[in-house]
């Protein structure tokens, strides 16, 4: 069976040096050299690696690795990332078959995962180690490739994929509409992109604010054990006046599932950058970039389009 590692290096896609921009790289039994300049990128544990370091991200490393297999529904066994997939792309899962596509941030391979179940050709890209996580869930999958690198300067040709999704990434980056801006060059004639961002609209209470002025700078192994009162707060919010409290000066995660709710309150309080926008705002990008019959999902802020054949 072809793990990650042989599927890097083993789907049909050009990749692209990042010192000199000659194309294509050539295949090592390590990893990829450029014939030009001689840089080489190394892959290991399944990741192409395009990048040394996670740079500002190591806070999603971090998280995807303690919680490596609690979104991803083969685990889990219900189809709530295939669920969140549909409603926040606006895309139907069974139209990815056959097409290439790029998952730009994917974390430990949630949708990575669900695209692949579809029949698509997955390149999942993240500048954080998360990418570990998804060739280690993932790797008995031919149809997924993962690479370390950072979505402003990918290593692909122009014009490489049928369809381009990121779910919850873009904001994270130090500037959302370079980052959505940078991706939009891949997208082929005809070729579909979507796109959730954090919305302006949906701002945790004042309390969470001025928490993230100080938890993105605490170390990661105590804020994770901080984050944990997800948990049983939950319950005491059952109680009015603890309930008025809490979401105005400790605000967590109301996730009914535990382990999500400590999860997902860790992620809101840990990324160094975490933007906010509006849809009028990020239609203007998908405007800027070309992109046709530019669309508004049902989630606060997604919007997908298409460029023009």
């Amino acid at each position: 069976m072809t793990s990650a590692c042989e599927a890097t290096g083993g789907l049909s896609l050009t990749l692209k040096c990042l010192q000199c921009g000659a194309m294509p790289l050539h295949r090592l039994d390590t990893g990829w050299s450029c014939s030009r300049c001689a840089a080489t990128y190394p892959v290991t544990h399944g990741v192409a690696r395009f990048v040394s370091s996670e740079q500002y991200v190591g806070s999603f490393g971090y998280q995807w690795n303690t919680f490596a297999k609690a979104q991803l529904d083969s685990a889990n066994g219900t189809t709530r990332s295939r669920d969140t997939f549909e409603e926040k792309t606006g895309w139907r899962v069974d139209s990815l078959r056959t097409l290439r596509v790029l998952d730009a941030g994917c974390g430990m391979g949630r949708f990575a995962e669900v695209c692949a179940d579809a029949g698509a050709e997955v390149h999942g890209i993240d500048l954080s180690s998360a990418v570990e996580a998804a060739a280690r869930n993932l790797s008995h999958r031919s149809n997924l490739s993962f690479y370390q690198a950072d979505i402003m300067n990918l290593p692909f040709a122009d014009e490489s994929f049928d369809a381009i999704y990121s779910i919850g990434v873009l904001h994270h980056t130090t500037d959302t509409r370079k980052a959505f801006l940078s991706l939009t060059r891949l997208l082929k004639p005809g070729g579909r992109m979507s796109i959730w961002v954090y919305s302006t609209e949906n701002r945790v209470r004042f309390g969470g604010e001025v928490l993230r002025l100080i938890t993105p700078r605490l170390p990661k192994s105590m804020l994770l054990k901080a984050c944990r009162l997800a948990i049983p707060l939950y319950h005491a919010q059952r109680v009015p006046v603890l309930r008025t409290i809490t979401a105005i000066a400790l605000p967590t995660s109301l996730n009914p599932d535990p382990e999500w709710r400590w999860l997902d309150t860790f992620d809101w309080y840990s990324p160094r950058y975490q933007w906010k926008h509006t849809f009028e705002e990020v239609e203007r990008w998908f405007t800027e970039a070309g992109l046709d019959d530019v669309r508004r999902g049902p989630v606060a802020v997604s919007v997908r389009g298409t460029r023009a054949a």
